[in-house]
């Protein structure tokens, strides 16, 4: 059998339609990236620093990659055996368990970076109506 030697290119296109295929096909993927957005809306209200964009953005990362990671992992074992079985089972489970832990983490990280800010901008806007 022979190989068909990838350029670097072809590589990149095969990781993009990879990433592709989540962001279309997968629900979770798509509440994901919806949130990143909004995150990334709230982060440029609150003013966050370098150092907090960095946080945000590797945790929005890990989140992404891991749904990515979880539905490689699913469309393989749907691949190898369409019917449900004992062993499959926990391996999807685990990989959908290891996206929850990502998602728990960034949610704990956005709280711990915006969430007081956000308040502050909240109160403080409120506050300035009721001076009026």
């Amino acid at each position: 059998m022979t190989q068909h030697k990838i350029n670097r290119l072809e590589s990149f296109k095969y990781a993009f339609a990879g990433i592709w295929f989540t962001l279309r096909t997968q629900r979770n993927a798509q509440i994901h990236t919806v949130m990143g957005l909004i995150i990334v809306c709230v982060g440029l209200v609150v003013g966050l620093t370098r150092l907090e964009w960095a946080i945000i953005v590797l945790t929005m990362g890990l989140v992404v990659t891991l749904e990515t990671i979880n539905t490689a992992i699913e469309v393989a074992m749907d691949h190898l055996t369409p019917e449900i079985h004992p062993q499959v089972k926990i391996v999807k489970d685990t990989a959908a368990g290891a996206v929850l832990l990502g998602a728990m983490t960034a949610v704990i990280v956005g709280l711990l970076l915006l969430g007081l800010p956000l308040l502050d901008l909240i109160f403080a806007e409120n506050s300035a109506e009721l001076i009026r």
